[in-house]
């Protein structure tokens, strides 16, 4: 790839956790490396006009393009840089010899006494893993937790083949009801561990819910010390709700499709998961899909993609279910020589990873313009088929066309100083730097805030500029707060006759959707792309208005003493400070030193040395605070 297109692939990277991959001019992989962010981590590699020393500055020099894989959490991709490392031994990873892994939660189901056990190793013994746990500390907290709701057994004996003739300490100081010995029954032991299993899939809900009814008795009663005990177990069963989708604790061969479409123009991305270990994907991109089922297209992908494949798995996961399923399981499995199967799947680890296929695809045929050479093509598209979340966002809202541009109004203001409000528009869900607004608040009091009358103000004086110079008006205006700023909204938009505009407020705390004339929220799922898009808009406000708060603040702090004196302005003040270092240094100086200054005659002075007469110089001492 050339340097334009490396540049290009920089610029449309994304903010979210995973994984990066450079390769050299010939496809081979030269370094692999995990981000929390990967925009910021993989750009800090190529700043403008540095040199970078040794090994690093080879590396950036050698890499002629990159691949990224998005993943849902930190943890996640520092779990695939792991995978991909031993996988493919890259020539600039520090390559680790232990072969040591991640830990994880074992439960021996196989015996007829299970234990929970801690264990670095996999194996096919017919026991159940849970994990890997990145943090060994969350771990031990989250076996913690289960050792304070249920007695189970931790001695090593091959019950009941062989056992002890008599309970052990745990039993004494009640760790474990001696299933051992006959004091708890097979069958009540194993629907303990039962609950266990359950728990260490993440499914807590009802376990959570009677643990905080106990624990608000508990505090009823005064008995403090049970209640913070329960506290403890509840925060332990939020971690272990925690879940990862890069590995599949029960090993296994399987390929997970990923599907994006964008108008005519569709990705198939399929995830390599060799040994329960995410290695690899392979993208292919399909045109001509427009009006297509999904499966219809997926099934296109699979014919193009495993006809011609040697190394199958035995099982493909993909979104939607494609026609002619079983048909094609049959070619594929005489080609495999062994059963290979299709599965649609609906809940669970399966399903975390076909969305996770899904979320990758749609980086990869968003990035393609950059890579591919194909953006006049795409931007048509784009322009002709409106975006999913905006689509879900018309459905949302009951509005008959999908809404494209939206602006989004914010106020920041700290004690009522410096306060300003904010405009940002999103296009397509992408900023339009070019239509962010800002403004410095006119009519609120100095140290007095109203968060309804500065909302009324900027949107009034938005929408009055746009409608006065016939400007383009936005498809959707968001306001970011509650029922009172959205209120004073509708009233300034009726005034600058823009009240037939599609109208809402984002609350925070909850990310309730207010809508005038309606007297209930709306909530949307967290995964929702309508409430991205909303949250986007709604994040870029703050952003930009909290900026031009802190860049006004910044211009309060710097001014000094010099600005308060009458006839004395900024570039007076300038001169006066770079001649003389400080204002203490003017304020010791005699009349007739100041006078010779250069633009001050003798008025000037007398009334310079009268007004900084017993006062400290505030302007430098604000200078050295920190930044608000």
């Amino acid at each position: 790839m050339s340097g334009r297109t490396l540049r290009e692939q920089l610029r449309g990277l994304p903010t979210r956790p995973g994984v990066y991959l450079f390769r050299d001019g010939d496809g081979e992989i030269l370094y692999v490396g995990k981000a929390k962010s990967l925009r910021s981590r993989v750009r800090s590699y190529f700043p403008a006009g540095t040199e970078r020393a040794g090994k690093l500055q080879e590396l950036v020099q050698r890499t002629k393009s990159l691949e990224t894989f998005v993943v849902g959490s930190e943890a996640e991709a520092l779990l695939l840089e792991a995978n991909l490392i031993k996988e493919h031994a890259p020539r600039f990873n520090i390559q680790l010899r232990d072969d040591k892994t991640f830990p994880y939660v074992k439960v021996t189901v196989h015996e007829r006494l299970p234990r929970v056990l801690v264990t670095r190793r996999l194996e096919r013994d017919g026991a159940r893993y849970f994990g890997p746990f990145t943090d060994v500390g969350r771990m031990r907290r989250a076996l913690r937790t289960i050792r304070q709701l249920y007695t189970v057994r931790s001695c090593h004996y091959d019950l009941p083949v062989t056992a002890p003739e008599r309970p052990c300490l745990d039993y004494f100081i009640n760790r474990c009801k001696a299933p051992c010995v006959g004091y708890q029954s097979e069958g009540d032991y194993r629907r303990m561990i039962d609950e266990i299993l359950e728990i260490l899939s993440g499914r807590t809900g009802a376990l959570k819910r009677s643990l905080r009814k106990r624990m608000d008795a508990a505090a009823g009663d005064l008995e403090f010390e049970r209640a913070a005990e329960l506290r403890d177990v509840l925060r332990g069963l939020e971690v272990l709700e925690r879940r990862q989708t890069t590995v599949d604790f029960r090993g296994g061969d399987r390929d997970v499709l990923g599907l994006a479409v964008r108008g005519s123009l569709a990705c198939c991305l399929f995830l390599r998961v060799r040994d329960g270990r995410l290695l690899g994907r392979e993208v292919h991109f399909l045109r001509n899909v427009a009006s297509e089922e999904p499966g219809v297209v997926a099934a296109a992908a699979i014919k193009g993609a495993y006809l011609r494949q040697v190394d199958l798995p035995t099982e493909l996961l993909v979104p939607a279910e494609i026609p002619d399923r079983q048909a094609m399981e049959a070619v594929l499995s005489d080609r495999r020589g062994g059963a290979f199967a299709i599965r649609v799947p609906l809940r669970g680890r399966k399903r975390r990873l076909t969305e996770l296929a899904c979320e990758n695809a749609e980086h990869v045929l968003a990035e393609r313009p950059a890579t591919q050479g194909t953006a006049e093509v795409l931007e048509d598209e784009r322009l002709r088929h409106p975006p999913e979340a905006s689509v879900a966002l018309a459905r949302v809202l009951d509005l008959p066309v999908p809404p494209r541009s939206l602006v989004c109004f914010d106020i920041s203001t700290l004690g009522g100083r410096e306060s300003v409000g904010s405009a940002s528009w999103l296009e397509n869900g992408r900023p339009r730097k070019n239509e962010y607004r800002r403004f410095r608040i006119r009519g609120t009091e100095e140290g007095r805030t109203d968060d309804y009358a500065m909302m009324l103000e900027i949107v009034s004086r938005y929408f009055h500029r746009r409608v006065s110079e016939a400007r383009q008006l936005p498809d959707l205006a968001i306001i970011d707060g509650g029922r009172g700023q959205l209120a004073a909204a509708a009233h300034a938009m009726e005034s600058a006759g823009v009240s037939d505009l599609p109208l809402l407020a984002l609350a925070k705390r909850e990310e309730e959707i207010f809508l005038p004339g309606r007297p209930h929220p709306i909530r949307l799922a967290q995964r929702s792309p309508a409430l991205h898009w909303l949250q986007r808009a709604r994040d870029e406000a703050h952003r930009f208005a909290l900026d031009y708060n802190r860049s006004l603040r910044r211009k309060r702090t710097l001014r000094s003493k010099l600005s308060d004196v009458p006839g004395v302005g900024p570039v007076r003040e300038a001169k006066l400070l770079r001649r003389f270092g400080s204002v203490d240094a003017i304020r010791a100086l005699e009349l007739t030193e100041l006078v010779a200054t250069p633009g001050i005659g003798r008025t000037m002075a007398a009334r310079i040395k009268a007004s900084l007469a017993g006062s400290g110089d505030l302007g430098e001492a604000a200078e050295n605070d920190p930044p608000q």
